[in-house]
């Protein structure tokens, strides 16, 4: 089943939830108009679904392989990267300074959910360079954006993060990677990273790491972390490639899915020591890696949502074309499972936490861009800190939900989904990854806890529920102007999800002091809940819209009203968890913690 870009829907909730208007007002947005946004993504979308969609299951069949220091990537790969790159896809959010395209994050969004939904392990490449390109946008120096940005933002080189070692996985605290000053302004690493993301290939010339280590006076734990550039090859004055550095790919890992991304173990310094050029300034590594890992963050919530979307339309697709049984209600002779009510319920709960997760991902694009681009400094500084609270939401739930939907997609196929040879199964593997790298969900859920709930007392999160409320009304008054259940339905599930997530928040700001591991045994449910209550406001704001489209007469009214009817189904099926959700966190902590160690 080939994938097809969603782009009806993905200009919906462009134009009508994200406020694309908005954000093309914004200075520096200008070029983002209606006309120049579709045909960007008509483009997009023909290029994903006619080159890179096509390498995902061969991907995974006869993925990248190490021999020797050596890293070949899968059939297709190489070239299609080329493509990729000399189109100007890779430097579509960046700055036109160095060669990209400087259209806003929320034009971005929906090309990555292309990208990332037609081929993860390919996509894989391309969101680690949008991040090192933040990373050195924000604090390199004048010399190190002259050298390196360019390359990185055109996709002559690609870009990688190296923060994990064997004794330190999500405790950075732990990293004993060393950097020793050379007294000419660079310094010489010593040290094993693993799991480092196509740390090694042979796509492009270079690959810029970006490395964590310690220098030798550094303070203890994650206040004496550096950030270094330390390139596969030296660069030149000229910009031309000089002598291979002391940065080895020793070998890659056998992995459940994304098989076709090559994830390296990298080893520093084993014949004398990499070269590296310090990121801003000492200590301030973990600072600088954050940007990074933000970028990373909110891209790999949007591979959850693309996965999801390729897994649906490959469900529907077999749904359709399956025959087996007779129709409950009757039937001649059987009929295509998806007839079936039980088959059309998982394909309306893929169908519904899609496009909820896709909604509120592109609105807190949207929020970022006017974070970034709005004249007035309380503005953005209002808009960074909302999307700065979504930002582990969009990650945790996205990613969460994906697994989910790919499940389901299985399930759909049947004994089919077992099989390899249909791709569901692909999908579901690769699918795992997304609730671990950049931060499992419990660490997006300790981040949502402590950084985005306690340190501004809620204020954001109460500001989000105070919305989700005022869509409820508008919900009511659609229900009282005569529109009638389902209006009636989804401002019933709504309201209740803003009285739990309230509950919640409260509950969190009260107890956060006096018992933190009964909160923090509560986290990651709170971030579902944060998840299904936000992405409910999202499916209840479509709703409204698409009723104001029938109304007028305006557009595709079988779009408009399968909007509604979709919008309720998250109502009633996922939104409808709240309470549980809300029960567990505020009561069901002495379960959590009320064994003993010796007890398990």
């Amino acid at each position: 089943m080939p994938y097809t870009a969603p782009l009806k829907d993905m200009l919906f909730v462009m134009n009508e939830l994200a406020n694309l208007s908005a954000v093309s007002a914004l200075p520096g947005c200008e070029d983002a108009t209606p006309e120049t946004v579709e045909a960007v993504l008509e483009e997009n979308a023909k290029f994903v679904s006619g080159v890179i969609a096509p390498l995902n299951h061969a991907g995974d069949k006869e993925p990248s392989f190490w021999h020797d220091g050596q890293v070949t990537t899968s059939k297709g790969f190489k070239e299609a990267f080329r493509q990729f790159a000399d189109a100007g896809w890779q430097g579509l959010q960046h700055p036109q300074d160095f060669g990209g395209q400087g259209l806003p994050k929320l034009v971005g969004t929906p090309c990555v959910e292309m990208l990332q939904g037609a081929n993860m392990s390919y996509g894989l490449v391309a969101l680690l360079s949008d991040g090192a390109i933040e990373a050195l946008l924000t604090a390199g120096s004048d010399e190190q954006k002259a050298t390196y940005l360019e390359p990185l933002v055109t996709g002559k080189w690609t870009g990688t993060m190296n923060l994990t070692e064997p004794q330190a996985g999500s405790d950075l605290a732990a990293v004993r990677t060393r950097a020793v000053p050379q007294g000419d302004g660079t310094y010489k690493i010593f040290g094993t990273k693993i799991y480092i993301t196509w740390g090694e290939h042979d796509m492009t010339e270079n690959i810029i790491h970006l490395v964590l280590a310690r220098t030798p006076d550094a303070p203890p734990g994650v206040k004496g972390i550096s950030l270094f550039i330390v390139p596969k090859f030296m660069v030149n004055a000229d910009g031309s490639l000089g002598a291979r550095n002391d940065a080895h790919c020793v070998s890659i890992e056998h992995k459940l899915g994304i098989k076709a991304s090559p994830t390296a173990v990298l080893q520093f310094g084993d014949n004398g020591g990499a070269i590296g050029t310090l990121v801003g300034e000492e200590n301030r590594g973990l600072e600088y890696m954050f940007i990074m890992m933000n970028a990373a963050r909110f891209g790999v919530g949007i591979q959850g949502i693309g996965l999801a979307e390729n897994a649906y339309q490959q469900a529907v697709a077999f749904a359709k074309d399956r025959v087996q049984s007779r129709d409950l209600a009757g039937s001649s002779g059987p009929v295509s499972i998806i007839h079936h009510p039980d088959v059309r319920r998982m394909l309306m709960s893929m169908r519904a936490q899609t496009e909820a997760a896709r909604a509120l991902a592109y609105v807190g694009a949207g929020f970022s861009d006017i974070a970034h681009h709005h004249p007035d400094a309380d503005e953005r500084a209002a808009h960074m800190a909302i999307y700065e609270y979504l930002v582990p939401i969009i990650k945790g739930w996205s990613t969460e939900m994906s697994e989910s939907v790919t499940r389901d997609g299985v399930q759909v196929h049947g004994g089919m989904g077992f099989i390899e040879e249909t791709g569901a199964a692909q999908h579901y593997r690769d699918a795992k990854i997304l609730p671990i790298y950049e931060g499992t969900t419990a660490i997006q859920a300790n981040d949502l806890v402590g950084r985005k709930t306690v340190r501004d007392g809620g204020k954001v999160a109460q500001h989000l529920i105070a919305q989700v409320r005022a869509t409820a009304t508008q919900l009511g008054e659609l229900e009282g102007a005569g529109h009638g259940e389902p209006f009636a339905a989804i401002r019933k599930s709504l309201e209740q999800g803003a009285a739990d997530l309230e509950a919640v928040v409260a509950f969190v700001l009260d107890n956060v002091k006096s018992d933190v591991k009964a909160v923090f045994a509560g986290s990651v449910p709170y971030l579902k809940l944060a998840g299904i209550v936000l992405g409910g406001w999202q499916m209840g704001r479509a709703a409204v819209i698409a009723q104001k489209k029938l109304a007028e007469g305006a557009g595709d009214a079988s779009f408009f009203q399968a909007k509604i009817v979709t919008a309720r189904f998250f109502a009633d099926h996922i939104l409808t968890a709240s309470v549980g959700l809300k029960n567990a966190i505020v009561d069901g902590h002495a379960g959590v913690l009320g064994l003993s160690e010796d007890q398990f």
